[in-house]
């Protein structure tokens, strides 16, 4: 688990292919790397990896077809930077939300501007994600962990104070920009939950309008 704080971005030095895999090489920048031993979890762009190798001020970590396939790791190269954030203890303070650091869906930046000292940043989520994302409630862009200001269909918008542009790689957002996404965690679960004894059906679909309104969430 992680809380969404970044604590350092770092930088990619290679990627080494291995049988259809991709083993990372990550420079950690000024992540503090005391007590990390092989097989910590370490949230690169928002992607729970674990450490297989370390050495100086770098880490390797083994990328899967599945996670390449529905992250944005597989478009990084070398001199790419990457948000890092090491996995929470029960003594981190929870500044952000709780982050599962796995990513539900890879969203597109539509805008982003300058708004007084901060800057505006608007993005698409892919449709099936729509359901999860909520005015005021928590997202995690890359690993950030973010409050979600406007929605309007599969689009939300968020604001980015001048901290966390400092601090992550969102200053380098242009349109176009594909990003990691992770919804929250508890929205995840209600559905589940509200599905009841359907959930063991493996034909149930997601939550529709008429399932609620058979079910008496709705008059």
């Amino acid at each position: 688990m992680f809380t969404g704080i970044i604590q350092a971005v770092g930088e990619v030095r290679r990627l080494e292919p291995r049988g259809g895999d991709v083993r990372l090489v990550i420079a950690t920048g000024k992540l503090a790397m005391d007590g990390v031993v092989i097989g910590d979890s370490i949230a690169v762009n928002g992607t729970c990896l674990t450490a297989v190798a370390l050495g100086g001020a770098e880490f390797a970590a083994d990328v899967s077809r599945e996670t390449l396939a529905l992250t944005t790791l597989g478009a990084l190269g070398p001199g790419s930077r990457v948000n890092l954030e090491k996995a929470l203890t029960l003594s981190t303070p929870l500044g952000g939300h709780l982050v599962s650091g796995h990513v539900d869906g890879v969203g597109e930046v539509l805008e982003f501007r300058e708004d007084g000292r901060a800057w505006r940043l608007r993005l698409q989520a892919p449709r099936e994600l729509a359901r999860y994302i909520a005015p005021k409630g928590s997202i995690g862009i890359d690993g950030t962990s973010l409050t979600v200001n406007r929605v309007a269909g599969a689009e939300f918008e968020l604001m980015i104070v001048p901290h966390t542009l400092e601090e992550t790689i969102i200053s380098g957002y242009r349109s176009g920009t594909r990003v990691n996404l992770e919804v929250d965690l508890i929205a995840r679960y209600l559905e589940r939950l509200v599905l009841g004894e359907r959930a063991a059906d493996p034909n149930a679909g997601a939550i529709t309008e008429e399932f609620l309104a058979r079910h008496g969430f709705l008059r």
